[in-house]
């Protein structure tokens, strides 16, 4: 919780909010655009996403929520992946 707002997702350090929305925000647009309006004002960055855009392509979605995170931390990844410089590949096990 945000303050009076609740909110499905919230990265404080990156004063990131994530929300999901299904159908129902359809007729919810007016309160939406007013807490998204409060919450931008406080310094928040706010998107929205589809539930059936995540259910179609949770991988899309997680990466989209990672990439907004680190443009909000000012362009670090949140969980860099670890470097493959002076690894050898892996063979095949057959």
């Amino acid at each position: 919780m945000i303050v009076d707002y609740i909110v499905d997702l919230a990265n404080r350090t990156a004063k990131l909010v994530v929300e999901i929305d299904g159908s129902q925000h359809l007729d919810a647009m007016g309160y939406d655009a007013k807490r998204t309006a409060w919450l931008e004002s406080e310094g928040w960055t706010v998107i929205r996403l589809w539930n059936s855009d995540v259910r179609s392509n949770p991988s899309g979605a997680a990466e989209h929520i990672l990439l907004k995170t680190a443009e909000c931390l000012g362009g670090t990844h949140p969980q860099p992946l670890p470097s493959r410089v002076g690894r050898e590949p892996r063979r095949a096990l057959y």
